[in-house]
């Protein structure tokens, strides 16, 4: 056996390549390439209902299966877009828009999680409140916007007022639940190695809840868009609702659907960008309670 065969068996046994699969290998280009064809492929496949349906949309006013008076092609709706950009109108109404949702989206974080976490944890208190959160939380909040705008105006108030409001259950619910929702033997085994009340809420039960929770907050972001346009409709000055009410009265149809479309967008960013399973994996792991 020559020295060579030697070596190669030396080093297979080694896990090392030999020289001649070392040149079978392909390069790092190559494996880039071909990981982004494959991540290329896989979005144009899921993709390729959108992409249908938006040529069905470029196609058909231009054909005239349908009215383009009334439903324009999907080009001049991104051009009426265009138009709003750059004459800065669109960033008004978006900055409007999105400065609301997000004041009473923290609202509602900071108020209702601490309420839910509480609620959860003692029962007494959530045999107590249980009633009322069934009928405030099937109590559509579009219906109370004739009450909320007759107590707190047209103003400011009364659209974040609504959006804490429509942010509240989603994240409540979420909250009760993930606290009933804690492994019961994990429960049993901090208060077998003596944790105090206080730290088993801290060290067990917060931890094991948070991945529930971010789900809640992941609906509430969602929620929060859609009840703020529908507000918005009502005495408001700027925001994608006044764009797309104000829109329809001035019968520019493309600026309305180009409004309707940041919204949709809004809310397919806000599901597309999923915080709960970035918390399930930080804190997926086995919680650890010290005695």
């Amino acid at each position: 056996m020559s020295s060579l065969e030697v070596l190669s068996i030396l080093e297979l046994a080694q896990g090392r390549p030999s020289p001649a699969q070392a040149e079978r290998q392909p390069s790092p280009v190559l494996n880039s390439a071909s990981q982004a064809l494959r991540s290329l492929g896989a979005f144009g496949h899921r993709s390729l209902l959108l992409v249908v349906l938006l040529s069905v949309w470029e196609a058909a006013p231009r054909l005239g299966l349908i009215d383009a008076v009334f439903l324009p092609p999907f080009s001049e709706v991104i051009a009426a877009g265009w138009q709003l950009a750059q004459s800065g109108e669109l960033y008004d109404d978006v900055s409007a828009s999105l400065l609301r949702a997000l004041s009473g989206f923290l609202i509602s974080v900071v108020l209702i999680v601490p309420l839910g976490l509480v609620v959860g944890w003692y029962a007494r208190l959530g045999n107590l409140l249980n009633q009322f959160i069934e009928i405030c939380r099937n109590t559509a909040p579009l219906a109370l916007l004739p009450v909320f705008i007759l107590l707190l105006g047209i103003g400011e108030l009364s659209k974040i007022t609504m959006v804490v409001y429509s942010c509240a259950w989603p994240l409540l619910l979420n909250t009760i639940a993930a606290v009933k929702q804690v492994d019961p033997l994990l429960i049993k085994s901090a208060r077998t190695m003596g944790a105090t009340p206080q730290q088993l809420f801290r060290k067990v039960i917060l931890p094991a809840s948070l991945p529930t929770i971010f789900v809640g907050i992941r609906l509430a972001s969602a929620s929060a868009m859609l009840v703020l346009v529908a507000s918005e409709m009502v005495g408001a000055k700027a925001g994608l609702g006044y764009l797309i009410i104000n829109s329809q009265y001035s019968f520019l149809i493309p600026q309305m659907y180009f409004g309707i479309a940041c919204r949709r967008g809004y809310r397919y960013g806000c599901r597309s960008v999923s915080l709960a399973k970035l918390f399930s994996v930080m804190f997926s792991k086995p919680v650890k309670v010290a005695s």
